[in-house]
């Protein structure tokens, strides 16, 4: 479907009123692989708080958190809408495709955003669910509406909006904010602008086309590519923290510190990309390793706290 034909769509429901939308469609809304990435993050950090939480309030946690990273995605496409219609890796997305009505997403959000948050706060605690509630409107509002079509720091900033769920799942055990669950926050919130901007890279003609000011088309390729090296290394150097706050062993640091110096070296690899290079084969793949660390870090962490567990356990036997 051309980009012509996605406004043809969009207008085609304004004047019918229709909607073609799926069940499948409306869980597009919910950007599925950012929600994946969210439960897992929060779950992790559910895992690795100190304490209990009972099987079932934990599922209804994580189902919470999960619901209300749905309702953000849901209300950025309504918002974006626009943009996604002229980009060609946003084209096909259910808004501007012309299967969901702008307004049905809308209302789609808002809802399961208010139904996420009060439940949360209702069966578990309502530091959680404020959290929550501050994490859908800082992703829909600040990020969406102004962030994202105002400055090159666009991801910088908004890249909380990621880094909250961990923070969240911690919260969700504990009812409180510590340390520890700010490094886990941190790692993300470090790890996002590498991430992002080397999307942006192969990507600069689609932001410009829709005139979002992301870093490599404002600021250059250069200075893209020395921002990337730098976030790199101060994702590194967060990674192996949890090994000295007490969240995580020495072994875990060691896995941190090789995962690190991966996404370090693949980072040097794009700094050393010729900027007139049209594929871009550096920034793809430090993308798609990005990917993987971030999985890879919290995978650590939770295989960590449970080798930790089994040991005590069978220590506790011994005696």
């Amino acid at each position: 479907m051309t980009v012509i034909d996605n406004h043809e769509a969009l207008a085609k429901q304004a004047e019918t009123g229709l909607s073609e939308a799926s069940a499948r469609d409306y869980f597009e809304l919910l950007k599925p692989r950012v929600m994946s990435l969210v439960v897992f993050t929060a779950f992790t950090g559910l895992v690795l708080a100190p304490g209990h939480i009972h099987p079932v309030l934990g599922f209804i946690a994580i189902l919470c958190i999960a619901v209300g990273a749905g309702a953000s995605g849901a209300l950025n496409m309504w918002y974006d809408a626009d943009i996604d219609a002229v980009m060609s890796r946003t084209a096909r997305r259910p808004i501007p495709s012309g299967r969901i009505k702008p307004s049905e997403a809308l209302g789609f959000g808002l809802v399961l955003s208010g139904f996420s948050v009060t439940i949360l706060g209702l069966a578990i605690n309502w530091l959680s669910a404020g959290i929550l509630a501050f994490t859908i409107f800082f992703y829909a509002v600040v990020y969406t509406m102004w962030l994202k079509r105002s400055t090159p720091q666009n991801i910088v900033i908004g890249g909380a909006a990621g880094a909250f769920p961990p923070m969240i799942g911690w919260a969700c055990v504990t009812g409180n904010v510590t340390i520890e669950s700010i490094v886990l926050f941190m790692i993300i919130f470090l790890w996002t602008p590498a991430h992002f901007w080397a999307l942006a890279l192969f990507k600069m003609r689609d932001y410009e086309a829709v005139g979002v000011p992301m870093l490599p088309n404002v600021a250059g390729v250069p200075t893209t590519k020395n921002q990337i090296v730098i976030y790199a290394l101060l994702t590194a150097i967060v990674g192996i923290v949890p090994s000295f706050v007490g969240t995580a062993s020495l072994g875990y640091g060691v896995v941190a510190a090789a995962l690190g110096a991966i996404f370090v070296y693949c980072s040097i690899a794009v700094w050393r990309m010729p900027d007139g290079d049209v594929k871009m084969v550096p920034a793809k793949k430090l993308f798609g390793f990005s990917i993987f660390y971030l999985f890879a870090i919290f995978s650590a962490l939770m295989i960590d706290r449970l080798v930790a567990v089994v040991m005590s356990s069978a220590a506790g036997g011994w005696f």
